[in-house]
């Protein structure tokens, strides 16, 4: 049985925590875009500022 350093160590691990680290950033800006659109900021600053894309921002509308 893997003790919980050797387990840190797997491909598979290592690989769940960046796909966990990548959702949360992805959580993070979506977040962002939604205070942008809230105190009014043009859907293109917000592209600008998020690096999202029209339609994603659109979409959070």
């Amino acid at each position: 049985m893997l003790g919980l350093s050797e387990l840190k160590q797997t491909r598979v691990y290592q690989e769940a925590l960046e796909e966990g680290k990548q959702e949360g950033k992805a959580e993070t800006t979506r977040k962002l875009a939604l205070k942008l659109l809230r105190i009014g900021m043009s859907l293109e600053q917000i592209a600008e500022v998020t690096e999202l894309s029209l339609q994603q921002i659109q979409a959070l509308q």
